[in-house]
């Protein structure tokens, strides 16, 4: 189980729901949040790495709980957090964290091809905060995570409607944060750089475009899933109840 650099006795037993959390970032968060001891449930549409990394702790003081759904489908993730929440007994903190980083020319870039992204990478976060939010009120203490992503800071011509979706969260995030302040609900958002993950190595990535982002960076190494854990938990916890409608990169210093 990945062991965060800090441990928050406030998040022990909390109930936590990540979404995309079969893999990548997101698996990486499950078992963060894991090693915290909080209750996690993880939404995947990925049956078979959500089935496995649900058993992947049984050190875990709470075992992470696998809901399976599409969430560009918004009636199935509605009823995906209500199946969490049941299963939780309740939803404290919430990291919208699935997306699809798919590339596209703008030239050719169609229409359904548009909304297929804007329905996996914005769609859930609006949609899944919004059946999670009187759950989040009830706790008291609620803290929503959105992942953004520092692409449309860095003009990359291939991701038109990732890299909308993606500008768009930190608008959304913003907007949330006024409107669920006042029930105690705080909403922030976390910006990765470029995060070498197995997706990314077996898509995007060379070591050649690794080198050369890492030369960019002011921290001289790759960044790993791993690296998102921490500022997460941050955000998730107590120490930072004053912190709502921030947006913090995470890119080992590129923006």
């Amino acid at each position: 189980m990945t062991q965060p650099h800090a441990h928050f006795t406030c998040l022990q037993d909390a109930p936590v729901l990540i979404t995309g959390g079969a893999s990548g970032i997101g698996a990486a968060l499950v078992a963060g949040f894991c090693a915290q001891g909080a209750r996690v449930a993880f939404i995947d549409i990925d049956q078979t790495a959500g089935t496995a990394l649900s058993t992947a702790f049984p050190e875990a003081k709470h075992p992470p709980i696998f809901v399976h759904a599409d969430l560009s489908d918004v009636g199935a993730s509605k009823a995906a957090v209500q199946d969490a929440a049941e299963a939780l007994g309740g939803i404290q903190v919430l990291v919208n964290n699935a997306a699809r980083d798919d590339r596209h020319d703008a030239d050719s870039l169609s229409e359904d091809e548009w909304r297929a992204s804007l329905a996996v990478n914005l769609d859930p976060v609006m949609f899944v905060t919004q059946a999670a939010m009187p759950h989040l009120i009830a706790s008291g203490r609620g803290s929503v995570i959105n992942f953004s992503s520092i692409a449309f800071l860095l003009n990359m011509g291939t991701v038109p409607a990732y890299g909308t979706a993606k500008a768009a969260i930190i608008g959304l995030t913003r907007t949330l944060a006024g409107r669920y302040g006042p029930d105690n609900v705080r909403v922030n958002a976390l910006l990765p750089g470029m995060v070498v993950t197995e997706r990314q190595r077996e898509l995007w990535l060379t070591d050649d475009s690794i080198n050369d982002f890492i030369g960019k960076q002011c921290i001289k190494r790759s960044l790993s899933a791993e690296d998102m854990v921490g500022p997460c938990l941050f955000l998730a916890s107590s120490a930072s109840a004053a912190i709502t409608a921030q947006s913090i990169v995470v890119d080992g210093g590129v923006c």
